[in-house]
């Protein structure tokens, strides 16, 4: 009997060496039925041509723009042909049964509506990156992964529902993605799987974390944990994931803390190192709230998907194909 057929997405920016790292890895997979479609967002300054070279296989799509990570993802779900979708970082490399455990949670158990497997940080001695989530505090806006950094020695490996999902792999099915929409574009960088995984749970799915499927993330690659593009994205968007996920008193918490907490002391610290630049950056995020922006805005697969421009002052300098985690 043929199994579903599983679409792998991905999104290459100014990286094809190491997108094609990633793509080989997948040619090792045992599952028998999926494609490969590689999303090009709009890379400056490489030709992404080296991909449909070596690796023929592949649907390699070129986006005339950066859409960012979620809008290049939504790109490659509308060319999609599978009964599930797999968003996979670039920067990943994959074990050769890992297409089988994820599939199977989804039919065990029609209630779960977004997995992620166990996360390694690639080239470590086992280090783990994401093993579940707790979720995010309605106090401080800032979740905790389970696992981080500890020694993979078989402490978590009992599957289980978890709170939120990580972004460097997941796969949800396409029936699901057609009901709880698209993933929320308007972040263009960071958030926005998280705030996916709220959507899908609020259109009455589970989030789930599947223990006997790895992976194994190179950290991100492009967007360096020091870049403005980051400084910007993360603040403006930690503030939209509030706005966006979060009523009454979980609502003031959140938003409160961070406003009256977490900006000034982050702000005297960059003052303080003289980043002028991140300081800015920083502000310049707070400032997008004040622009009258439908935040509540959510795209769905029978329409196109949302391209949203990029903000005056932030240009697609760094890539953002991947990155690391939010929630870490």
């Amino acid at each position: 009997m043929l199994r579903p057929l599983v679409s792998i997405i991905s999104i290459n920016y100014n990286q094809a060496q190491v997108t094609c790292a990633m793509l080989a890895s997948l040619r090792q997979l045992t599952y028998p039925n999926f494609e490969v479609i590689v999303i090009d967002n709009a890379s400056p300054t490489e030709d992404p041509g080296i991909i449909e070279e070596q690796f023929p296989e592949v649907q390699l799509i070129r986006s005339t723009e950066n859409l960012g990570f979620a809008g290049g993802n939504n790109l490659g779900i509308q060319a999609a042909k599978g009964d599930y979708c797999l968003f996979l970082n670039n920067d990943t490399e994959v074990v050769p049964h890992l297409l089988e455990p994820l599939v199977s949670v989804f039919e065990r158990n029609p209630k779960v509506g977004v997995v992620s497997p166990k996360i390694i940080f690639y080239g470590t001695d086992n280090l783990i990156q994401y093993a579940g989530c707790d979720g995010i505090s309605p106090w401080t806006g800032r979740g905790h992964v389970k696992g981080y950094l500890e020694l993979d020695k078989g402490q978590h490996d009992t599957s289980h529902v978890t709170s939120l999902i990580h972004g460097a792999a997941m796969m949800v099915p396409t029936e699901v993605i057609r009901k709880a929409g698209l993933m929320p574009a308007l972040y263009f960088l960071y958030y926005e799987e998280l705030d996916w995984c709220e959507m899908i749970k609020r259109a009455g799915y589970q989030s789930y974390y599947e223990a006997s499927a790895t992976i194994y993330h190179k950290e991100s690659v492009s967007v360096g944990q020091g870049s403005v593009l980051r400084t910007y994205y993360l603040n403006r968007n930690r503030l939209l994931y509030i706005r966006r996920n979060s009523e009454g008193w979980r609502f003031w918490s959140g938003c409160l803390f961070y406003l009256l907490i977490s900006v000034p002391k982050n702000s005297l610290v960059l003052a303080l190192r003289g980043q002028w630049a991140h300081l800015r950056a920083l502000w310049r995020g707070l400032g997008w709230h004040l622009q009258g922006h439908n935040v509540h805005q959510n795209t769905f697969l029978t329409t196109a998907a949302a391209n949203p421009p990029l903000e005056a002052g932030v240009g697609p300098a760094h890539g953002v194909q991947h990155r690391s985690s939010t929630i870490e």
